[in-house]
């Protein structure tokens, strides 16, 4: 136990001097590329960080579902597509996320770029893609990956690693004459489609940029400035 205090104290110390300093200047509604249009201003950001060398996967995002009584879960992913529709993302409609987004079709996309001090945070509904949609997108994956995708029951207990790679190895094996593979009927595409979005950019003296837009009943965008 003793140990155990001294281990947390040092953490606790070491924490206390994390403190980044932000080279942001403020960023106020008319830098906005369109205050009716939240879209445009995510792919103004998007863009940015999709051209910055230093970000490696600029479609990284941390997608959070709950279960209908509201126990959340969390997990990164890769964001495939975005456009008028919204937020494409794919999965094992059998994974804890698919089945979460099944019983209750909400959730929320993170985007964190570390090197501009920027967050974009995505509320929305979620929809299943077409089989047609999902089975080209699968099958434009590299080969090895259909392969994984197929053999593995994401989420679900397995005996070993072992046994992955021995289904992953077995299957590639019998596969060697194909180009592609049938897309597994669990497997599939997301759409969140939009209904909030927050431009969060970071400042030195904590005093965050957080600019708000709300989607409308008429499907209008109303934009609103939050303290940060």
């Amino acid at each position: 136990v003793k140990i155990m205090k001294l281990q947390m104290s040092h953490i606790k110390e070491l924490l206390s001097k994390v403190r980044a300093k932000y080279a942001a200047t403020p960023f106020t509604e008319d830098q906005l590329i369109s205050q009716t249009n939240p879209l445009t201003q995510f792919n103004d950001w998007f863009r940015t960080a999709l051209k910055c060398d230093q970000i490696t996967e600029a479609n990284a995002a941390c997608l959070s579902t709950s279960t209908p009584e509201g126990r959340p879960s969390s997990r990164m992913l890769l964001i495939k597509d975005v456009d008028e529709r919204g937020f494409a993302f794919f999965t094992n409609y059998e994974s804890r996320k698919g089945q979460e987004l099944k019983k209750n079709p909400q959730a929320s996309l993170l985007f964190f770029w570390p090197v501009f001090h920027r967050q974009v945070r995505v509320e929305g509904n979620v929809y299943k893609m077409t089989e047609e949609e999902s089975t080209e997108y699968f099958q434009s994956r590299p080969f090895s990956s259909q392969v994984s995708a197929s053999v593995s029951a994401q989420s679900h207990e397995i005996s070993s690693r072992h046994e992955l790679e021995k289904m992953h190895n077995e299957l590639e094996a019998k596969s060697l004459d194909k180009k592609v593979l049938p897309k597994p009927i669990e497997w599939g595409g997301f759409i969140l489609n939009p209904i909030v979005y927050e431009f969060w950019q970071g400042q030195s003296n904590r005093l965050h940029d957080r600019l708000v837009y709300t989607k409308q009943v008429d499907n209008t965008w109303t934009l609103k400035r939050l303290a940060p």
